[in-house]
């Protein structure tokens, strides 16, 4: 049995009124002319309750030679790549699921 150690990939956003929020990064993809990542809130305030299936998809763009996150405003595009994120995180727990009955 493979013992393997999990790390995430962390990052921090201030919102408008400078309050930060940790995400965890579950997934990146390259979609028509972009680059989005999928980001999942780590729960690190317990005030708020957070459901697990809880992600927000931003897309990564490029302000003043610095990379930035800008919300995804595109209904149609946000529910598209969506779709494709989705699929990819059911892919990883099929592939997960076969390893474990390869065992």
């Amino acid at each position: 049995m493979m013992n393997e150690e999990y790390e995430a990939d962390l990052i921090t956003l201030v919102d408008d009124e400078g309050n930060e929020h940790e995400f965890e990064i579950i997934d990146e993809i390259d979609f028509e002319d972009g680059h989005y990542m999928a980001l999942m809130p780590t729960g690190d305030d317990p005030e708020k309750e957070i459901s697990s299936d809880t992600y927000y998809i931003f897309e990564v763009v490029e302000e003043d030679g610095e990379e930035q996150l800008a919300e995804v405003e595109d209904d149609e595009l946000w529910n598209r790549l969506a779709d494709v994120f989705e699929e990819r995180y059911a892919d990883s727990f099929e592939d997960e699921d076969e390893e474990a009955e390869e065992e």
